[in-house]
This record gives structure tokens, sequence and C-alpha cells, in this order.
């Protein structure tokens, strides 16, 4: 594939720019991301987004076909490869691999992944979330030089696949804290009712109960919730 020219770059950086800016989901801004690696990086053939969670639970998205995640069950499967090493390694914001035939770093990864077709490799760091590491990875049929100008555009790309991620982290967040409000504001109602006490000392008793039970507020706001419908 021909490089793309200034203009074609500046175009498709400006859109994603807008996308991101725009009110939309995060699957929808990183499909682009990893669709934009194909057409404006010379050598990529396909692209995906490699998240593995706190616990090592991996979550492969936004393939531009079914390899990328394919490629990130062989690297869970053998503990190894670029991916995980972008993804995991504070050390590394860019891993390559201009041919795969001379890779010794991963040698399990690497012999498989040339059975594939898959003969380079370019995974760029996201950062996203404490509980969560996360890696953009472009793939090549064919050995690439992975030069500055095309790490400088997958850099960018990353960049903003990492602010959507992060994006929705903090929309989780906010979602999950409006429901914690609610659920207390719940038990507060609850133990007001039953008690009949004021929403001050209501609060205090749930709060002592959290402390001498050693358990989350949440918690107990939820088993307090619980008694009233009968679980």
């Amino acid at each position: 594939m021909p490089e793309p020219s200034d203009h074609d770059l500046a175009v498709r950086m400006a859109e994603l720019a807008r996308v991101l800016a725009a009110p939309r989901n995060a699957e929808e801004i990183l499909t682009k991301v990893t669709s934009a690696a194909v057409d404006l990086i010379a050598g990529v053939d396909t692209a995906g987004i490699l998240l593995i969670k706190k616990g090592g639970q991996f979550e492969s998205i936004a393939g531009t076909d079914e390899l990328p995640h394919e490629l990130d069950e062989l690297q869970h499967t053998l503990n190894e490869g670029p991916c995980i090493e972008a993804a995991s390694s504070s050390d590394y914001d860019v891993v390559r691999t201009d041919d795969f035939r001379r890779e010794t770093r991963w040698p399990a990864y690497t012999a498989a992944v040339q059975k594939l077709g898959v003969l380079s490799g370019l995974s760029f760091r996201l950062y996203t979330h404490e509980r969560t590491a996360g890696a953009l990875n472009l793939f090549g049929f064919q050995p690439t030089e992975w030069d500055v100008e095309r790490q400088t555009i997958g850099t960018v790309l990353a960049a903003h696949a990492a602010a959507a991620l992060m994006a929705t982290n903090q929309s989780d967040n906010l979602r999950s804290a409006v429901a914690s409000r609610d659920r207390i504001g719940q038990a507060k109602g609850i133990i007001m009712e039953r008690f009949d006490v004021d929403d001050v000392r209501a609060f205090e008793m749930l709060r002592q109960l959290s402390q001498e039970s050693n358990t989350s507020l949440i918690e107990i706001a939820q088993r307090v919730i619980d008694t009233r419908s009968g679980h």
C-alpha cells in the first residue's frame, strides 16, 4: 500500500479528532482507530486492540478482522508476545518486529504467527487505567521496516485509542458512583421508616454497621435493601 500524502494524513487525523469529541461509544472510536491504522500506515494489513484487566483477563477488541483476535488468543495461551509486552511492561511504549523470521524474544509465538502468514508487527502501549493495561497492535503480512514516520502515526492513533478508553472508564465510574449513591439513599429511607430516625442518624447507623462488620458501605446498604424485598 502506498504511503498516505500529508493531506490524506491530516484529513484522517482531523476526522478522528472530531469522532473523539462527539458523544459516541468507545467501541466505535476504537474501530475507527484500527481502520485508520490499516489505511494510513504502509505495511499494516490488520490491526486490533488488546486489553489485559487486573487478574489477567484478556479482552480482544476493535479488530479489523478476526486475525488480531486469533493472535491475542495465541499470546494468552503461550503467555508471551509483543502485545502482552507492550500492554504490561512499563519499560516499552512501542514494541516492534520488522521480521518475525529473525525475532528471538518470543520463540513459541514467533513460530506460530509465521504459520498464520504474519511477518511483522508493531505494538503501542495504551495508557488506560490502573486496573487495565492495553495495546494497539498492528501486523503486516510482509517484513516491514517500522520507521520513525510509521511509529509516529501509530503513536497518534494510540493516543486516540487511550483517550477513548479513559473516557469510557470515567463514564463507567460515574455511573457506578450514581448507582452507589442511590443504593445508600434507598437504604437510609428504609432505616428512617423502620426506626423512626432522621437521615443523619440513618446514615450514621449504616456507617457504624460497615465499620463493625468490616464490610463496605455499599454492601451494607444492599443488605438493608434486601431485607425490604424479602431476599
